[in-house]
């Protein structure tokens, strides 16, 4: 992409503006790196939204995929980006040069609130805050291996390692999940201990053949170096989530494929934490770009355009979650809830239901109870945390489930557990399956072992035996995954050639008998 042609500054007009929202902003408590604002045409706004929000990245199908669909969706008139930012410090953010001046003033103090999120939010603490650079580094070191090694194969490997990208410990950078090693701790690991060598007695030398025989010294060798080879063959000693770093560690890679592969899980670990907290920063962006324009830098010839716009983020669908109107409503009950001492046991023992709809001790605690759910929580735990019975009654939430005699989506229940649970189930994972590597040496012939976490839900068969296909070229070696189809346990595997499904019992049924090619 080249900005190059046209000036990417800011106008006169939208600087005063910039630092007149940037200053309300700061008003209001929120704490953000400085934001730099460029101004672009539709074409190049979606050309940077197709990349992730980077202006740089490494060349892939994918994203030209991603840019023509949104080109073809604004050009029809049945989409239109207002905003784009970029976690980093500084922020970047985008503005649409066609837009009017009350959408940039929307699309600025909305902004602000990404960027306090950003930077406050716990779960985007273990970010890189100079991801623009890294990912033009990863760029430039791709299309060198590209230049090298043929673009073709560089492409199809890169499909390969995109394709299971999601295959990372999302928790690791929280939970300590392995023992730090340092490169100065020289003493002896498990197998060099000198304790585990055979024992040689002092004597003369013309004594030595008797008192240490060579071929008990030999024999005890032979036995210290296999018992050393069981303890490697079995790897990982307990399930290991991270996929990728564990194919990055173990894969019989080359060099740039590793390198490669390690890219796209950086960036994966990166863009993680905008999934795990959209409601939340949607929500949170959506309450200040509401306060500071509606109390602050609205005019009143502004208010029907903004009014439009404002309404038409927050609409809701009958077909899936708004996450934007869900994230802002909950934020302003909790807000409402605390000002009003809504909350603690003497309320929730209250048994009196017109006493509860009454009740406000006016302790004034919202704002800061919203700046501490915006520092702490993401999307799941601020759900778990903070959605009432009351809230689903009023918003009218519902679960749905889809019928097979009826081949329709039909309410399933209103009751709040109900819902509760569908609404967390939804966002666990993104509702991806939890997949574990078990064994590096199955049936020690060198196989990959995982394991699906079975959650009630079954796996998707054709996306599993497509992922099983990547991962068998990865590792070399024939993969298999275990699972639960229909209520049975089974193992699906690939070899390279051949799909394989094959219900297992109590016993190792996969190793014992054939299985059924699928």
């Amino acid at each position: 992409m080249n900005l190059g042609f046209y000036n990417t500054n800011l106008p006169a007009h939208l600087r005063v503006l910039k630092d007149e929202i940037e200053g309300y902003a700061r008003g209001y408590g929120l704490d953000f790196y400085e934001t730099i604002f460029e101004v672009v045409d539709a074409d190049d706004l979606n050309e940077i939204a197709a990349y992730g929000g980077f202006p740089t990245r490494y060349p892939h199908w994918s994203f030209g995929m991603q840019y023509e669909e949104l080109k073809k969706s604004y050009e029809y008139g049945l989409s239109k980006i207002y905003e784009m930012v970029i976690n980093n410090d500084p922020c970047y953010a985008y503005l649409m040069r066609c837009n009017h001046t009350v959408d940039q003033k929307l699309v600025m103090a909305h902004v602000y609130g990404h960027c306090d999120f950003f930077k406050c939010n716990a779960y985007f603490g273990h970010t890189t805050r100079k991801m623009m650079d890294e990912i033009a580094n990863h760029a430039a070191r791709i299309r060198g291996y590209a230049e090298r090694f043929g673009e073709d194969e560089v492409e199809a490997f890169v499909d390969r390692c995109m394709s299971v990208d999601d295959l990372i410990d999302i928790h690791s950078v929280a939970i300590r999940r392995r023992d730090d090693h340092s490169k100065y701790d020289f003493a002896p690991k498990d197998g060099d201990d000198a304790d585990d060598r055979p024992t040689r007695f002092k004597s003369k030398g013309y004594m030595d053949e008797f008192v240490n025989p060579r071929d008990q010294l030999r024999a005890a060798e032979e036995e210290r170096k296999k018992l050393q080879d069981q303890r490697v063959a079995h790897f990982p000693e307990r399930p290991e989530k991270d996929v990728l770093l564990f194919l990055i560690e173990h894969a019989p890679l080359k060099n740039w494929q590793r390198d490669v592969l390690s890219i796209i899980r950086d960036e994966a670990y990166y863009f993680h934490p905008q999934g795990q907290t959209k409601i939340l920063n949607e929500g949170w962006a959506s309450y200040w770009h509401s306060t500071i324009m509606t109390q602050k830098v609205l005019q009143p010839s502004e208010v029907i355009d903004y009014a439009d716009h404002h309404s038409g983020t927050m609409a809701t669908s009958s077909r899936r979650l708004n996450p934007y109107k869900l994230g802002i409503e909950l934020l302003r009950d909790v807000e409402r809830r605390w000002n009003m001492g809504q909350f603690g046991p003497e309320y929730d023992d209250c048994d009196d239901m017109d006493k509860k709809r009454t009740w406000d001790k006016q302790l004034g605690l919202g704002r800061k109870k919203i700046f501490e759910v915006r520092r702490v929580h993401n999307d799941i735990t601020f759900i778990d945390t903070f959605l009432t019975p009351e809230f689903c009654k009023e918003h009218r939430l519902f679960s749905f489930n889809y019928q097979d005699p009826t081949k329709n989506y039909v309410i399933e229940s209103r009751e709040f557990q109900k819902v509760k649970q569908r609404l967390l189930h939804s966002l666990t994972n993104f509702g991806k399956p939890w997949i574990y590597v078990v064994d590096g040496n199955h049936h020690n012939r060198g196989e990959l072992l995982l394991r699906h976490d079975h959650n009630g839900v079954d796996l998707k068969l054709d996306e599993a035996r497509d992922t099983l296909v990547n991962l068998q070229y990865l590792w070399s070696r024939p993969v298999c995954l275990e699972t639960v189809l229909d209520g049975k346990p089974t193992v699906l595997c690939f070899d390279g050639t051949d799909h394989t499904q094959q219900p297992t019992g109590g016993t190792d049924d996969a190793q014992r008998k054939p299985a059924a090619k699928a």
